[in-house]
């Protein structure tokens, strides 16, 4: 089974932000694969353009901004990750629809301190392993 590998203060970052977040927040991991697995070096929050406590977008021209950082870093987006506000950190019907096109980790996280990482496959929602490090 693939592995997410994110460091602790990474990951309290994230939740600390969506704990204290009325909308959902969002971002780009930024790390590396080894194989199936993936390592996340740091992330990039980014602004939620629709202002939403039930969805997020990021806009085009920062995620371009984000991925020519990471190519000169010799890096990748690894992954994607946004909270949920008062419900399980599971892949939404408008969530599905990122996943298909963006085809990498989604961690998603919510208000409560719950997190859970995904991948779309063939169409399926499979769930993947967090290591926190």
């Amino acid at each position: 089974m693939r592995s997410l590998f994110i460091k602790r203060a990474h990951l309290k970052e994230i939740l600390t932000n969506a704990r204290e977040s009325k909308v959902e927040i969002c971002g780009f991991l930024i790390g590396r694969m080894k194989g199936e697995d993936a390592f996340v070096d740091y992330v990039v929050f980014a602004e939620n353009r629709l202002n939403s406590p039930v969805g997020f977008e990021i806009d085009p021209l920062e995620t371009l901004k984000v991925l020519e950082k990471a190519e000169e870093e010799e890096k990748e987006v690894i992954g994607i990750f946004h909270s949920h506000l008062n419900c399980p950190p599971y892949p939404s019907p408008r969530d599905l629809k990122g996943m298909d096109l963006w085809r990498n980790i989604w961690l998603i996280v919510n208000n409560t301190g719950e997190y859970r990482a995904f991948v779309l496959e063939n169409g399926q929602i499979k769930e993947i392993n967090v290591e926190v490090i």
